[in-house]
């Protein structure tokens, strides 16, 4: 006898499978910063329009061990997210947010941003080497949603 899904039986799969992805969460950027240490203030505005989509700046550098807080504004008309981790991290995440376009991010490492709202990620790079920030959202990311973070 052959079992149908249910709504409520794909919505528990659907769950399932976003908790796998994220659970044992690593952070391939570093790690959370820490809210009682000094951090340096960068802003990084998400702009859409005519086709195009941004972050401002879409280059930042730091020093290993230094510890940032992102300021997030997202200036366009679109929801989009901030997603810092390596390309390859962001890559599988990327796929996964194929198949649940819909995905919401409060993460330590990615913020979901609506129109004229404001997200903060505060960070700190233990790693050296380059890293991605970019938006997930399906499409977004290929029409210049990306940015990258060198630490040195």
């Amino acid at each position: 006898m052959k079992a149908k899904a249910t709504a409520a039986g794909l919505a528990i799969l659907m769950i399932a499978n976003f908790a796998a992805a994220h659970e044992g969460e690593h952070y391939s950027a570093g790690v959370p910063g820490d809210p009682n240490k000094p951090a340096r203030l960068v802003e990084v505005t998400m702009r859409d329009g005519d086709g195009k989509m941004a972050f401002v700046p879409d280059r930042v550098d730091v020093k290993k061990g230094e510890q940032v807080r992102f300021i997030i504004r997202n200036l366009g008309t679109l929801k989009h997210e901030f997603t810092l981790a390596s390309v390859a991290d962001n890559d599988k995440h990327a796929k996964l947010m194929m198949k649940y376009p819909d995905m919401e991010h409060d993460d330590p490492n990615a913020k979901s941003v609506d129109p004229g709202k404001t997200a903060e990620i505060l960070w700190r790079f233990s790693k050296g080497g380059t890293f991605e920030f970019a938006c997930l959202i399906p499409g977004h990311r290929e029409a210049g949603m990306r940015g990258t973070v060198t630490v040195k």
